[in-house]
């Protein structure tokens, strides 16, 4: 089918209580990978790419990948910027056939956060394309952007900045962060519920990788709609094909690695749908 928006997914998920899972993929492999895995589970899915991924493969081509796989799948796909870096980008994203964007403008000031946000929102609203925005700092390292300490989202001023900019969906933090933990993470999960008691829209979770399952289906019960995994795809694809080639060096094939490696993600990712609850919901 063509490709969906991620609106009426994520308010299908706001109001069955589970989320949609939402998976970064960085080449052809992994987003055949990632749509198996939807279609065996018949789950909804959401298809991303950041900026450095953007640079390495351009919007035109992960658009073009993502579309024509999804016009063979029986379930909803839609293809999602993730950590959108600016105006321009967001907009070159749309243009180029992505049904969902991000526009993350967490590490500039609230105010000029509000300002590039509706920005976006205005000119996606134009051509009815989904825009999430983040609020607060989530921890870790995503692409270019870094954050040394966590700053967790205000409630009252996530309520501000949802009335403010229209957006569709909300990022926030909590604790969570971007790549593998260093230690045990630690989450305000009752800050999760303040939030959900003052803001109507779905909300987002970013740096599930490393998360344990209880923590993101905990996370779940608590709102959050939609959950991103991006660090443990990249692993596992990549170590599969670690894997092929100690068993078998003499391996030269790239479709041999590319094999292993969608194995791989198709199972993790099948897990993890199960963990955010998805799974038949395309039915």
């Amino acid at each position: 089918m063509p490709l969906a928006t991620s609106k009426q997914m994520l308010l299908d998920a706001q109001k069955g209580g589970y989320a949609v899972g939402a998976f970064n993929a960085e080449n052809m492999e992994m987003v055949k990978a990632i749509i198996k895995a939807a279609e065996e589970l018949k789950a909804p899915v959401m298809i991303q790419t950041t900026p450095s991924t953007v640079r390495y493969g351009t919007l035109d081509t992960y658009a073009a990948i993502v579309a024509a796989e999804a016009k063979k799948a029986s379930v909803p796909v839609c293809l999602h910027l993730d950590h959108g870096s600016s105006f321009e980008l967001a907009v070159q994203a749309i243009k180029a056939g992505y049904t969902s964007v991000m526009i993350d403008g967490s590490h500039e000031e609230f105010e000029e956060n509000i300002k590039v946000s509706r920005q976006v929102v205005e000119a996606a609203k134009a051509v009815e394309i989904p825009v999430e925005a983040e609020l607060g700092k989530v921890g870790g390292k995503e692409d270019d952007l870094e954050a040394v300490a966590d700053t967790n989202t205000d409630p009252q001023q996530a309520k501000e900045f949802v009335e403010r900019t229209g957006i569709d969906s909300l990022a926030v933090a909590i604790g969570t962060a971007h790549g593998f933990y260093v230690g045990t993470p630690v989450l305000d999960k009752e800050r999760l519920s303040q939030i959900k008691e003052v803001v109507d829209i779905p909300l987002v979770l970013h740096g599930a990788s490393g998360l344990t399952d209880e923590d993101v289906s905990d996370c779940v019960k608590r709102g959050i709609c939609k959950v991103n995994f991006a660090t443990e795809l990249r692993v596992a694809y990549t170590s599969a094909g670690k894997k092929l080639l100690e068993e078998k060096p003499e391996t030269f094939d790239p479709k041999a690695f590319g094999k292993v490696g969608m194995e791989a993600v198709t199972e993790l990712v099948k897990g993890r749908m199960k963990v955010c609850g998805c799974d038949g919901k395309a039915e």
